[in-house]
């Protein structure tokens, strides 16, 4: 079970973890929180037809790793949109990207409270045993962490994830890349294990 992800009775996941890898799942998913941020959510107490109704950006992000989280509806990375395919991204924005954000900080919270939540055992280690709503979370955040990280490599193809395999250990890329591959591999069983 190290490292890979099984079924477990009642639908759910398990994954054993060692400490330093749960120290790292955390960062990265209190990392991602704080990237993608609140957003231009109405303030707390504020009236709840009005919150439903607020309205979001109309911009997509500046940042690259929260244009890739948050890309624009329509229209594409490979064409230059025109005047009346960016107004309908714009307004698709407006009214889904505050959704969307409470929803991606909310699955990484998932993964912080679950992480929180382990004993560790006698190695510092502990097995995570996640139900299947926990293993949806852990699934979405698993793949916003991975869509980060590759942005910050700028990884556009497999051909650029067959070169990270051949960075140097001198590289000050190598830990992210190790990240992205280890963060890819967790995915990949989780995903196996989900629809198994």
């Amino acid at each position: 079970m190290a490292g890979q992800f099984e079924a477990i009775p009642g639908g759910g996941a398990a994954v054993a973890l060692d400490e330093v890898e749960i120290a790292i799942l955390r960062s990265l998913a209190v990392q991602l929180m704080e990237l993608v941020g609140a957003g231009d959510e109405p303030a707390e107490g504020a009236d709840p037809l009005a919150a439903i109704l607020s309205e979001g950006p109309s911009k997509p992000p500046a940042d690259p790793a929260l244009a890739r989280l948050f890309p624009d509806a329509y229209g594409g990375p490979e064409t230059e949109p025109d005047e009346r395919t960016r107004a309908y991204a714009s307004e698709f924005r407006r009214y889904t990207e505050n959704d969307l954000r409470a929803r991606k900080r909310e699955d990484a919270l998932g993964v912080v409270r679950s992480l929180d939540a382990l004993t560790p055992g006698g190695d510092g280690g502990a097995v995570l045993k996640l139900s299947p709503e926990a293993s949806r979370r852990w699934l979405g955040a698993l793949n916003d962490l991975r869509l980060t990280i590759g942005t910050r490599l700028e990884v556009a193809d497999d051909d650029d994830n067959n070169e990270l395999y051949r960075l140097p250990d001198s590289d000050p890329r190598k830990p992210m890349v190790m990240a992205y591959l280890w963060l890819g591999g967790l995915q990949e069983s989780l995903v196996e294990t989900l629809m198994a």
